[in-house]
This record gives structure tokens, sequence and C-alpha cells, in this order.
């Protein structure tokens, strides 16, 4: 059962990677390598993705408001330029957002824990960053080529 799970995901993920653009595709390849990785029986994978997708959407709206509230900041101020008010004001931001950040993961963890045992946690850390390496590495091969 969980080889029949993990087939169908991969076969999915192959599928929309070939099919969709940019974001689909990471984002079916993220899924594919965690299943994978994580071994999820099919009760697991019920619970799992549910929480993990939960958190994933919350991550990504933090780090567009990041990206907006800093990035934007910088690009229009210039670091040189900023005032040491407004500098503070950033590096605050920045503490936040990576506090609510850290927030998130805990939540993650905790509502994990009801469910997976802790070395599927630990393999979902992993994992992760894995597939963050993996595509830094794609995107430095793309890059010289």
């Amino acid at each position: 059962m969980k080889k029949t799970l993990i087939i169908c995901t991969l076969l999915l993920s192959a599928l929309a990677f070939s099919q969709r653009p940019g974001k689909d595709k990471i984002k079916a390849l993220k899924t594919a390598i965690i299943t994978e990785k994580l071994d999820l029986s099919v009760e697991e994978a019920q619970k799992f993705w549910p929480v993990y997708n939960d958190f994933e959407k919350k991550i990504t709206t933090l780090r567009k408001k990041e990206r907006t509230q800093i990035g934007q900041k910088l690009n229009n101020t210039g670091v040189n330029n900023l005032t040491d008010s407004e500098a503070n004001n950033l590096i605050d931001t920045m503490i936040q957002i990576k506090e609510q950040e850290l927030a998130y993961r805990k939540e993650l963890v905790t509502n994990l824990r009801a469910f997976l045992p802790p070395q599927k946690i630990i393999k979902l850390k992993k994992a992760e960053d894995n597939f963050k390496r993996m595509l830094l590495e794609r995107l430095k091969n793309r890059r010289k080529n």
C-alpha cells in the first residue's frame, strides 16, 4: 500500500512537473520528495498533508510580508540611505518575522507529534533541507549553462 501511494504521488508529481509553470512544479517535486523520504502510511499521509500545507501557507504569507516590508524598503532606499530609526525598525521587523516563523515551526511540530513518530518529524526537516539544497544546486547549474 505504501509503495502504491509513493508511486501515485511520484506519477502525479511527474505529470505536474511536465505541465505546470515554475511554482507548481517545485511544489509537486517537494511533495514527492517529502512523501518518499518520510515513508508515510496512507493514514499518516491523510493527516500529514493538511497540517503541512497549512504550515507552508503560513510561511509563504510570512515570506511575502518579509519581501514587502523589508525588501522593498531596502530596494527603494538602499541600506546606506537608511536613517538609524528606519534601520532599527527594519531590524525589529526582521526579528518579529523570524520569531513568527519559529512559532509556526513549533506549532507544526506540536501538531505532527499527535500522529507521527518523532523520527519522521526529524526526517521531514532533513527532507526540507535536502530539497532546498537540490533547488539551489539546480539553480546554480542553470546559471552556468
